[in-house]
């Protein structure tokens, strides 16, 4: 019997804890984030999942009052004690709630993080906004009007816009913070089908508070409560039969 290979890791929490001022968030978290998958974190309100990625870009250094215990390791690499911030963000990008398109054309939208990070190759950055678009799946919608307003485009379309605009810093890693929490069912659905297309080339962390959601993108789930890593396994194995009674009593709503 031919045993199989152990997945490979991109991200790693150790026992990473999480207080903002005297209030703990997170408690001793330890988990893996595979290479080239979609791991869906739920949970209802205060669980910490949103703690947890943001501590995954280092986002929550900027609130003065956090403090933390643990480590965080990218490619093998503590993210909070040999990576700068800036790095970090970098090569974990983050697509947030509401669509927030910056107000100039969809073009200068993709290029503007390129351009600050100091690429200057015209050639080059016409190709990442032809890449990233694609990645998207917006090319083909704007490709005739790439000159016009970011504005102009739709909730989903502008979502998807934000999503070009994280792929064209060329990161390893994509957070998603309940990216269609404002769409409507079509626009969800084309964002979804953006995400497991994106699942060929960067690892995917969803934070979504739709249970149905997860179940159709993951590939494994982990279940947050009162800042504990309460269960994480397949998607197939937490939505048909969960170890623990807290994740089956969230997943068919009892709570939360």
């Amino acid at each position: 019997m031919v045993s199989e290979a152990p997945a490979a890791v991109t991200m790693a929490a150790q026992q990473w804890s999480v207080w903002y001022g005297t209030v703990q968030a997170l408690k001793s978290v330890t988990l893996d984030i595979r290479s080239r998958e979609i791991l869906g974190v739920i949970g209802p309100a205060n669980s910490g999942k949103t703690s947890f990625l943001r501590s995954l870009n280092r986002m929550n250094d900027m609130n003065p009052a956090f403090r933390y215990e643990g480590k965080i390791a990218l490619d093998r690499q503590d993210i909070y004690r040999e990576l700068d911030g800036q790095t970090v963000r970098r090569r974990v990008g983050i697509v947030f709630a509401l669509p927030l398109p910056l107000p100039m054309s969809i073009r200068e939208n993709i290029l503007y993080g390129p351009r600050l990070r100091g690429e200057r190759n015209r050639a080059r950055l016409e190709e990442l906004v032809e890449r990233s678009l694609k990645a998207a799946s917006l090319w083909e919608e704007v490709r005739d009007r790439l000159d016009s307003s970011a504005m102009k485009l739709s909730g989903g379309q502008q979502q998807r816009l934000c999503i070009a605009r994280t792929l064209a810093m060329e990161p390893d890693v994509v957070l998603f913070d309940e990216p269609c929490s404002g769409l409507d069912p079509i626009s969800t659905a084309k964002v979804e089908e953006t995400m497991v297309q994106l699942k060929a080339h960067y690892t995917l962390v969803l934070v979504t508070n739709n249970t149905k959601q997860a179940a159709r993108v993951s590939d494994r789930v982990a279940f947050f409560l009162m800042g504990e890593l309460i269960e994480l396994g397949s998607t197939e194995v937490m939505f048909t039969a969960p170890r623990d009674r807290r994740t089956n009593d969230y997943i068919t709503g009892r709570f939360g």
